[in-house]
């Protein structure tokens, strides 16, 4: 209750804003019932019909975008292991999309907001034997709800910063229980296991399994998504391609400025920009255009020229696409590192093995950057001086561009393997339920 009444407090106080970025762009109002009211019984019967029903039903939730795109191994895999039913939900509009292109309209819905009434009416008509939570969605009525209607609560790729972890237990007289409550528990690595049981989780439910992030970087170029990127973009083989991505304010500006000076050297270069957020492709079009470039928006279909022109600039401004255009670039720079966000996933472009730089900031893939630095796979820079000398390097040294992106490969490749370990336990907890082995 105590809780319900703090999100309406919150509601009410942001209400203005929400209702102005409603009007505005459009966004909260897709799946406004389901997220202030639960599935109705209607909606949770179509989700349900068009599942296989065995023996186990599995609710995954995954905020948006990375966590959606983090699922999608591990649900076929378990989909083809196990006789089970399964939806997933989202709480964005960007990963219901994506959610949607993974699994199917028939699988997807939006998640209720955490009030009682809502969380426990959908758990009601779903009847769930376990609420899979990616990365770290702690809800305290959802899994409190989940527990009382003998819903284990499992959370994969668990990860839990230094500064979350305090900040839980300040108030662990609120968090304890909900830690408490959770089945089990896949840790990214054993610093993220001390975080849970610091918090409160039991360490008979907290399990080292990696990130699954490894398990998800690609590792070939040759797929049809990619070689359409390169159709699209015209590269010859002379061409050279460096691709900022999920970039913050600040970071295209860094880009464009360093990208106008190198022109000037490597008349063959072309530089690639992906916004992290949809509401900023127009706003990074205009500033393109600031600095006496052209854009050239993926959102138009429109190739750029087939004679490359050296102010040609392109924006990257659909969704779900960051992921193939990695593979389409000899030099990488991972965005969201260079100011307060914490950066982005780096394994994406090292999978590919592309020469990867990030920023100074990178808390929320702390160990996979220390990680790919610790093998020389990648190369973490402070400031716009020293991301240019990083570019200039891989364009002078093409030795030296193409044995870091080797490496980058082949760390990658070695830390495979989370999926089955997590597919493994949550296999695992099956039967913990049924009291056959201990988990």
């Amino acid at each position: 209750m105590f809780a319900n009444l703090i999100y309406l407090f919150a509601i009410l106080a942001a209400s203005p804003f929400l209702l102005w970025r409603a009007i505005r762009s459009g966004r909260y109002r897709r799946g406004i019932t389901e997220k202030l009211f639960g599935l109705s019984a209607a909606q949770a019967e179509s989700l349900l019909s068009s599942s296989e029903h065995g023996h186990d039903r599995l609710w995954y939730h995954a905020v948006s975008v990375g966590e959606v795109n983090l699922l999608a191994g591990l649900v076929r895999q378990l989909d083809s292991e196990d006789s089970c039913s399964f939806v997933v939900s989202t709480s964005t509009d960007t990963g219901y999309d994506l959610a949607v292109k993974h699994f199917g309209r028939e699988h997807v819905f939006f998640c209720p907001l955490d009030f009682t009434w809502a969380v426990k009416r959908t758990i009601k008509h779903l009847q769930p034997t376990k609420l899979i939570l990616v990365e770290l969605e702690l809800w305290p009525n959802l899994i409190r709800s989940a527990n009382q209607q003998g819903c284990k609560v499992l959370v994969v790729n668990a990860r839990l910063s230094d500064r979350s972890a305090g900040r839980y237990q300040k108030f662990s007289f609120f968090t304890r229980q909900l830690f408490a409550g959770l089945g089990w528990v896949g840790c990214q690595d054993s610093e993220v296991l001390s975080h849970f049981e610091a918090c409160g989780t039991p360490p008979e439910n907290l399990e080292i399994t990696g990130s699954l992030k490894f398990d998800n970087a690609p590792d070939r170029r040759d797929t049809p998504e990619v070689l359409e990127c390169e159709r699209w973009l015209g590269r010859n083989s002379n061409h050279r391609v460096w691709l900022v991505g999920s970039t913050q304010p600040g970071e295209e500006e860094m880009a464009l400025s360093i990208f106008r000076r190198l022109i000037l050297d490597y008349p063959d270069l072309r530089l690639i920009l992906v916004p992290r957020h949809t509401q900023r492709f127009d706003e990074v079009a205009r500033l393109i255009e600031t600095y006496q470039l052209i854009p050239r928006r993926r959102s138009l279909r429109t190739p750029p020229s087939p004679i490359w022109n050296q102010k040609e600039v392109v924006l990257i401004d659909t969704i779900g696409e960051l992921r193939h255009w990695w593979g389409t670039a000899q030099i990488a720079t991972v965005g969201g590192s260079f100011g307060s966000r914490g950066g982005q996933n780096m394994l994406e472009p090292a999978g590919y093995g592309v020469a990867v730089s990030f920023g100074p900031n990178t808390r929320n893939f702390k160990q996979i950057a220390q990680t790919l630095l610790s093998e020389n796979a990648a190369c973490r820079v402070s400031n716009e001086l020293e991301l240019e000398s990083f570019v200039r390097h891989c364009l002078d040294d093409p030795a030296y561009r193409q044995s870091l992106g080797n490496r980058a490969a082949q760390t990658v490749n070695q830390h495979r393997g989370a999926v089955a370990r997590t597919c493994h336990a949550v296999k695992q907890a099956n039967a913990k339920k049924n009291g056959a082995v201990p988990l």
